[in-house]
């Protein structure tokens, strides 16, 4: 199984459960997990009885609420310590460093730190990474509404110091292009629908999705996205 990391104090749970609702069109047995301190999928991904911790499924996808690591989760499915999960990809959602060390995102696959410029989301989420004592290759993914280049420089100063290597690689998504109005539908008819999104956040999600897995293809992936 595939760990893969995304980090940070703004709100993923969207954008995780879309790259995971490709993944799943590529026949990708996938577990998201949030550990955020909100939990935001308790509200957005359907459930007939809540409990305190819970796996549901949603489009396709396995959604795990409630619990703060790996081993909660094995027991949680019955495995014994060296059975193999049943999943493809864990995608770990976690917007504070204990989530990291429980889940031991260091040994991620793949890890991304998502942040917009909002004075909260950034020193927040600065301040979860300023507590890794091993270098950490991360790819930096930006939500703006214009990306200005003093954003990012702000971001470098407070980044100072950190013990993260940055991916060459950024991505970008601009807030007020429509997305969030489509998302908002989703949510309401309880689907992972790409069909009103722009043209760049499905190009984000594209990405994305060949960075986590490239064998699975670029033009197979964006035929993929233009069919949900």
């Amino acid at each position: 199984m595939r760990k893969i990391g995304f980090v940070g104090a703004y709100d993923k749970t969207d954008l995780i459960l879309s790259v995971a609702r490709v993944l799943e069109q590529a026949e990708k047995k996938v577990l998201v997990v949030d550990n955020t301190i909100e939990q935001k999928c308790k509200y957005v991904v359907p459930v007939i009885n809540p409990t305190v911790s819970y796996i549901t499924e949603f489009d396709g996808i396995d959604v795990a609420v409630g619990f703060n690591s790996i081993t909660q989760i094995r027991q949680y499915l019955g495995l014994e310590n060296d059975e193999e999960f049943e999943y493809d990809i864990m995608i770990i959602d976690t917007d504070n460093y204990d989530g990291m060390e429980q889940f031991n995102l260091q040994s991620s696959e793949k890890l991304y730190y998502v942040t917009s410029f909002d004075i909260y989301s950034l020193k927040k989420g600065i301040q979860i990474i300023k507590q890794v004592d091993v270098p950490l290759h991360m790819t930096r993914i930006f939500y703006s509404k214009e990306m200005l280049k003093e954003e990012e420089e702000y971001f470098d100063y407070l980044a100072l110091g950190v013990k993260v290597i940055w991916n060459e690689e950024k991505i970008y998504f601009l807030l007020e292009n429509g997305d969030q109005s489509a998302i908002i539908e989703n949510q309401r008819l309880e689907k992972i629908k790409f069909r009103n999104l722009s043209n760049e956040y499905k190009e984000n999600i594209a990405f994305l999705v060949n960075d986590i897995d490239n064998e699975i293809g670029e033009k197979k992936i964006r035929n993929m996205i233009k069919n949900l």
